[in-house]
């Protein structure tokens, strides 16, 4: 009898060719079926955006005879997956993986990410979902230190199965393999950006701006991602996309909202 594989869906917010979501496709064609939607360019910070104004289009990049049939989409990262699982996918997959981003997504980033937004949005489609990030921005950032941790992570998913509207954001320190200490499941730090603008001018004159700012992270505890990942750990941290905030749900009751 043929046991058939996993199928699994890639995606990323980097683009189609980048060089994390190459590093992703490598360890995923080792573990089951795998097909690609993409954006066709990057899509950094789009966190949860739809395309609801302008046209779709899908181009499919890879040749009828290859092993892994890839598409890359001119939409944002959630587009991917919904068109991917509406429109491409003859069946829903077993599997969603986003990324490999290039540059991190724990703690505060994750609101803001594509590559966890696309994670999510296969989660709300009742996809395993994970989504991974290397603490590097270099576009040629070496992502091979990583993959073994990459592919134990996915293989624990697969085998154990996720509870129920929960992903995975999985972030790896920029280290040497021999220099991971380990994987910690942790939780989101909390933290926030203290923001600032560059005003800058055109030579017409015309005020201009760059987003700039800085990290903040007030979170001392030791069972945060930030905390795993400044001491060498690889964090994985389950996402949950239901938003209520449940502990005040009674507190508001006590409120005089109905006079």
């Amino acid at each position: 009898m043929k046991i058939q594989k996993p199928l699994i869906l890639v995606t990323n917010d980097d683009g189609i060719l980048a060089p994390g979501i190459r590093a992703l496709i490598s360890v995923m064609e080792t573990i089951g079926e795998v097909i690609v939607v993409a954006p066709d360019k990057p899509q950094s910070a789009m966190g949860h955006a739809i395309t609801v104004n302008n046209t779709l289009f899908i181009d499919k990049i890879s040749k009828d005879d290859d092993a892994i049939a890839e598409y890359s989409c001119s939409g944002t990262p959630v587009d991917c997956v919904k068109l991917a699982v509406n429109e491409i996918l003859k069946r829903k997959p077993d599997l969603c993986v986003s990324g490999i981003n290039h540059g991190s997504n724990s703690s505060i980033n994750v609101i803001y990410s594509g590559t966890m937004s696309a994670a999510v949005e296969a989660g709300i489609e009742g996809i395993q979902s994970i989504g991974f990030s290397l603490l590097d921005f270099d576009w040629n950032a070496d992502f091979e230190p990583i993959k073994s941790f990459v592919k134990r992570i996915t293989l624990e998913t697969l085998e154990n199965k996720l509870p129920p509207g929960v992903v995975l954001n999985v972030n790896f320190p920029k280290l040497k393999e021999s220099e991971i200490k380990g994987i910690k499941v942790c939780r989101q730090a909390k933290a926030y950006y203290a923001q600032k603008f560059d005003k800058r001018q055109t030579p017409f004159g015309k005020d201009y701006y760059w987003l700039a700012g800085k990290f903040v992270n007030e979170d001392q505890g030791e069972d945060t991602d930030e905390w795993a990942l400044a001491n060498g750990y690889v964090s994985v941290v389950p996402v949950q996309f239901d938003l209520t905030a449940h502990h005040s749900i009674q507190q508001l009751n006590t409120w005089k909202l109905n006079g």
